[in-house]
């Protein structure tokens, strides 16, 4: 048992744990702000459209069993805009990070030309010297 417990706080005490356990904490309050989204702003406007302000109330009764199709609609819904909120900040972080590696970096140096580069070069001198190229 302490062996475990050891391996326990091994793993809480990672960082990809606690990144995890903020991520869920933001997730749910980003969750809070999507959700008002759409039952505040988006369905009202779909409501003009469609005669109702929800898809929630849509159902279906057959042989006395109630069918709610419409919550279901209402969550694929909710889904779908929460992903595309997500799509459009993980784009808009993603441009910021690129934008920061495209600064300009400095050029390096050329290289120091080789001894033979060099010799080369002092041959060619002494040539031009002497008139001889």
């Amino acid at each position: 048992m302490k062996k475990f417990m050891e391996e326990f706080k091994q793993f809480i005490a990672r960082g990809n744990v606690i990144d995890m356990a903020v991520g869920v904490i933001i997730g749910g309050a980003f969750s809070a702000i999507t959700t008002s989204l759409i039952n505040d702003i988006v369905m009202p406007i779909l409501g003009i459209f469609t005669g109702s302000i929800s898809f929630a109330a849509l159902s279906v009764n057959i042989n006395g069993a109630e069918i709610a199709y419409g919550n279901f609609i209402q969550a694929v819904f909710n889904f779908l805009i929460m992903a595309f909120v997500v799509f459009c900040l993980i784009k808009a972080i993603n441009r910021f990070h690129r934008k920061k590696e495209e600064a300009p970096k400095e050029e390096p140096a050329p290289p120091e030309p080789s001894n033979e580069e060099k010799l080369l070069a002092e041959i060619r001198d002494l040539l031009k010297e002497r008139g001889n190229v």
